[in-house]
């Protein structure tokens, strides 16, 4: 109904403005790159005023706030949060299909194709540029302690753990547990997006593409901080009702029942 809907309102417009041909040449010639580039920029636009709230006290409090009992990141920890962070079952079951379900339904890049194997040639895709910006995030770091786990907030409430969960997208712990501004998460992000852009099909291999890719990596870190941060307690809640449910029905069949 609604692509009917737009396909009247095309024909319409046509017949009332004969300039409209014209404007929609425009717009398909853009598309590829301006409108792009115009949707990050709006992007990092409605994003920016959540951090200007705090813009006096932002580097202050980056410095200043240290992790309570933090122990720096060795090797192991890195290897595993590289392992985990690519190949984790929220990567391979969660991110990995959403991702490549959604470019698959929009049949973006159009050489793959709004079929099964595009489906599977999107996935692999972004799994190559996962495992770049992870190994160099993980990698990069260590030369000067940059920690590129997760660590919950040490605060409680709600809203003061949200702010933690976009503060800490920017920011990560180094040697002595405070947070400090994370460059090799974004040297990571920028780098893997622009040098995928070397094995990607045309129409997915240009500036505006690896930029807006960018700014979905952004987003994508600070929907895995929230679910680091909020998911056990769901769980814990979710554990507790099914408990309590059990514990209630084992209490055997009241009079009259089976």
């Amino acid at each position: 109904m609604i692509a009917n809907l737009g396909v009247a309102w095309h024909d319409t417009w046509m017949q009332l403005n004969p300039q409209g041909m014209r404007l929609k040449s425009v717009l398909h010639t853009t598309w590829g790159g301006g409108v792009k580039l115009g949707w990050m920029v709006m992007s990092l636009v409605l994003v920016a005023p959540m951090f200007g709230q705090d813009g006096s006290t932002a580097s202050t409090d980056a410095a200043t706030d240290r992790l309570p009992n933090y122990q720096p990141a060795n090797a192991g920890d890195r290897v595993k949060w590289f392992a985990v962070s690519t190949v984790g079952p929220l990567s391979l079951l969660a991110a990995g299909p959403i991702s490549a379900g959604f470019s698959t339904g929009m049949n973006t890049p159009k050489a793959y194709g709004p079929h099964w194997d595009g489906f599977g040639m999107r996935y692999g895709m972004r799994l190559t540029g996962v495992s770049t910006g992870n190994a160099i995030e993980a990698s990069l770091g260590s030369l000067w302690g940059e920690d590129p786990r997760y660590f919950p907030s040490p605060r409680r409430g709600f809203g003061t753990r949200v702010k933690y969960v976009i503060k800490t997208t920017f920011v990560a712990p180094y040697r002595d547990g405070t947070l400090h501004p994370a460059y090799a998460r974004y040297i990571g992000n920028v780098g893997n997006n622009f040098l995928s852009n070397t094995w990607r099909v045309e129409g997915a291999n240009g500036p505006g593409n690896a930029l807006v890719r960018c700014v979905l990596g952004v987003a994508g870190r600070m929907s895995g901080n929230a679910f680091a941060e909020f998911w056990p307690d769901v769980k814990k809640r979710v554990w507790k009702r099914n408990k309590a449910f059990t514990t209630e029905g084992t209490e055997g069949p009241g009079e009259g029942e089976f």
